[in-house]
């Protein structure tokens, strides 16, 4: 077998159920998938090695020319390949479903007759357990069975690949007006093999699904088709039975070509995960919004004490990290991660973001239970006795606690959002929160603010910049146009731009790790933002087209980007991109919106 390494990141389509998630390649091979959930071990695992770790291609067996869509108003994938005698269409779908996972692959002749390959490699374990594989009659048709201790894959359909070498291989020719069907079902072992999936009603269904949802989008602004797919990744991310929001379906993939800074992103951070609220409320997408809320009050109420920033899809907290030293890493860059150590930090922010969204809903009408409200209370009454404390900041970083400007923005807006909430007819200690709350500004407004820079600086032992403090704005604590926020744009574009882009910080050793980074997507989004609130839209404009334009072909966008390549790097696709990107467009809707009116 040939060790084909992966495609750039930027090559890549997602599939997904709202469980879990494929990722496509152009010249159609699935190199990465987890299954039955988003976090669970990867059947396919080429993505961090080569096609020996796991992959399942169908493509052309000569070279083509390759263009590919997503279907209108959803995540189902249409492939079109061109070779010298004719033209193939392969649309892949993950129809949701109970106690079973589906990839349908349907090859459909257009013109003229393509001879196709397939590959199958099945590798449980992230690449590592090879299954028992036979073929099986089930409802009178041959079937390709896998198994694997409690994992199960079924291929059914035709053309079915033969064994060779420790995979499964075939050719077949497509011819104009024929139509084949694979799909490939996950099940629990013991259990009885699965009935079909239903094709070809799975394919309509599935766009039925997300497009039903999507017309329920109010928003007519700018960069609508941008803020359109955006949202749907959003909603592949979001566990359609827990609530939780991932930050990413993938794992190390990594930040520095070839380095360290790789990390397992399968998991929700309470941040992103109310980023990503805020964000569908943004655009008035408030349906199942309370799933979220119900998932956080799970996962925090046991012991509010003891909140972490991150869990499970599940609300789990088994996050321990560890290494996969059979895999040799997306272009080497090693190690390969599962789980997270950062789970295991103090963040303050964490609890300024969700009650800041916590607030939004409020404002909306969606009012708190008894149960909700108790939580957000002995959160707060526990940050008071901590609120002195230095923390790892929004980034993560793996060195010393600082205090970080960011981090003390955010507990005051958390404490605002509680005195706000009392003021609305909650219960709780609004005189000792409203002190604190006080206190946090006064202090952000003084020791976050350097004087000799004439701008905000990253935390208060340094004159340094960092990303985050574009969001002072966004948190309430300053306004947009107020000459200490200008002055820290004016500085961030100064020391943190490459080639337009901006960095997080500089990695000068503070994040405790060895290596350097690219541009952060989100990070342009909020320069965006920044941009908008204080009256420059013309800049505002101009950033934004460019970091629409770095989508890849089906409009997906990693966590950074290379500005001089236009390579993608980080975690694919990020939740952390795309809910800057729909922020962005709303925050330059509302600053035309102003424009026009003044």
């Amino acid at each position: 077998m040939p060790a084909a390494q992966p495609s750039p990141i930027e090559h890549y389509a997602m599939i997904g159920d709202r469980s879990t998630a494929a990722l496509v390649g152009l010249d159609g091979s699935i190199d990465w998938l987890c299954l039955p959930h988003f976090d669970s071990h990867a059947c396919f695992a080429a993505l961090l090695g080569d096609r020996r770790n796991g992959h399942w291609r169908i493509g052309p067996a000569a070279p083509a020319t390759t263009t590919r869509r997503y279907l209108p108003g959803s995540l189902v994938l249409e492939t079109t390949h061109e070779v010298a005698g004719g033209t193939v269409r392969v649309t892949d779908a993950m129809p949701t479903g109970d106690d079973r996972a589906d990839v349908v692959r349907i090859i459909e002749g257009v013109a003229g007759e393509v001879e196709m390959e397939q590959e199958l490699v099945v590798r449980f374990g992230y690449g590592a357990v090879p299954p028992w594989v036979r073929r099986v009659r089930d409802r009178g048709e041959e079937v390709l069975v896998a198994i694997a201790g409690p994992d199960r894959l079924v291929l059914r359909g035709a053309p079915l690949p033969r064994s060779q070498h420790h995979a499964h291989r075939g050719r077949f020719t497509v011819r104009a007006g024929e139509r084949l069907v694979l799909d490939l079902c996950w099940q629990h072992s013991w259990l009885p093999i699965a009935e079909p999936v239903g094709e070809p009603e799975v394919v309509a269904t599935t766009i039925a699904e997300s497009a039903e949802w999507l017309a329920e989008l109010d928003y007519h602004g700018p960069y609508l088709e941008a803020v359109q797919s955006s949202v749907l990744v959003l909603r592949a991310l979001t566990d359609h039975a827990t609530g939780g929001i991932l930050a990413a379906p993938t794992t190390s993939l990594p930040e520095d070509p070839g380095g360290v800074r790789n990390w397992d992103y399968r998991f929700t951070w309470l941040r992103d995960a109310s980023l990503t609220v805020d964000a569908m409320l943004a655009v008035r997408l408030v349906e199942r919004v309370g799933l979220w809320r119900d998932w956080l009050l799970r996962a925090i109420a046991g012991d509010p004490q003891d909140m972490r920033i991150m869990y499970r899809r599940d609300g789990g907290r088994d996050l321990i990290e560890r290494e996969l030293p059979h895999l040799p890493g997306y272009g080497g860059a090693r190690p390969v991660r599962i789980g997270n150590g950062a789970a295991d930090q103090r963040q303050h922010d964490v609890l300024g973001q969700v009650m800041l969204t916590l607030q939004r809903l409020r404002e909306l009408g969606i009012a708190d239970s008894h149960d909700s409200w108790h939580m957000q209370r002995a959160l707060l009454d526990e940050l008071a006795t901590h609120w002195r404390e230095p923390d790892h900041g929004l980034w993560e970083m793996r060195g010393e606690p600082q205090l970080f400007t960011h981090s003390r923005a955010m507990m005051w807006a958390a404490f605002d959002c509680g005195v706000r909430a009392v003021e609305g007819g909650c219960d709780g200690d609004a005189s000792r929160w409203a002190e604190l709350r006080d206190a946090l500004r006064e202090e952000v407004l003084t020791r976050g603010f350097d004087e000799s820079t004439g701008s905000f600086r990253q935390h208060y032992g340094t004159s340094d910049v960092d990303a985050s403090l574009l969001q002072l704005p966004t948190i309430g604590i300053v306004e947009p146009t107020d000459p200490r926020f200008l002055g820290t744009i004016a500085r961030i574009e100064q020391e943190l731009l490459v080639d337009g882009l901006p960095l997080r910080y500089r990695t000068t050793g503070l994040d405790g790790l060895p290596g350097d980074e690219h541009p952060f997507v989100l990070c342009g989004f909020w320069l965006v933002s920044a941009y908008a609130g204080a009256g420059r839209l013309a800049d505002a404009t101009a950033l934004m087209d460019r970091l629409v334009a770095l989508r890849n072909d089906v409009g997906l966008l990693a966590e950074e980007v290379d500005p001089a390549t236009g390579r993608h790097w980080g975690n694919f696709p990020q939740a952390f991109s795309h809910l800057g990107l729909v922020l962005a467009a709303t925050d330059i809707e509302r600053a035309r919106a102003a424009e026009a009116r003044s």
